[in-house]
């Protein structure tokens, strides 16, 4: 088979202590997952789990934000990335974790003017949050190299100051419940990766930033803004 034209390269995520690259199918991120990120955002915490996407090829691995188009307020959000190996249709949450290929540091960029212009009239948010170079991310930490991805610090600083703070034990949905949940909606598949939310402190960034993402047991991610 040929085709039209040649087709883009596979994304794909470096693996720590490895010379293989793990291929990007999917990425699913799920909104509003610490409760004080979720107060601050106007939000339930009794509410059930939401998600949106972003693109495969929003992946970013240079240490480069470029500031996108349309937009004046882009805002940071620190996230657990976990990549899966396998996947399936309605996992339980106690097979889980054993789909779970690794982890990463990433962090959710977000055109927060163009996400509430969004949320007012009732439209997805694909333009604030699947936007090129919209998910900064480390390398993968291979899952059986994490000691704890159910508790430990999550941080990340603007310019060396603490903006966002938080543990992963806070999490209001942990991994496994995540990955059961959106096995219900979605055929999950090797090579998703799942942004597990942020804590609070979202807030905006500006040219010549430096940003600085931390996650207990898995690694540091730094990222220019361009």
């Amino acid at each position: 088979m040929t085709y039209v034209f040649t087709p883009a390269l596979q994304p794909a995520l470096p693996i720590k202590g490895s010379d293989k690259l793990f291929p990007i199918h999917r990425i699913y991120c799920v909104g509003r997952n610490y409760a004080e990120h979720t107060k601050e955002m106007g939000g339930d915490t009794k509410d059930p789990p939401f998600f949106f996407q972003k693109n495969a090829d929003n992946v970013a691995i240079d240490g480069k934000f470029p500031y996108p188009p349309a937009t004046q307020n882009v805002h940071f959000e620190i996230e657990l990335v976990v990549a899966l190996k396998s996947g399936g249709v309605n996992i339980k949450a106690a097979d889980a974790m054993s789909h779970v290929f690794g982890y990463a540091v990433g962090i959710d960029m977000t055109r927060r003017d163009l996400q509430d212009a969004a949320k007012k009239l009732a439209r997805p948010w694909e333009v604030a949050k699947a936007f090129e170079h919209s998910a900064p991310c480390t390398a993968l930490v291979p899952a059986q190299h994490v000691e704890s991805p159910s508790k430990g610090a999550i941080w990340l600083d603007v310019n060396g100051e603490r903006r966002q703070t938080g543990d992963l034990s806070q999490m209001i949905w942990d991994i496994p419940h995540q990955i059961e949940f959106l096995s219900g909606l979605f055929e999950l598949k090797a090579g998703d990766l799942i942004f597990t939310g942020t804590p609070s402190g979202v807030g905006a960034i500006k040219r010549g930033d430096k940003m600085k993402g931390h996650i207990d047991g898995v690694g540091d991610l730094e990222v220019v803004v361009a």
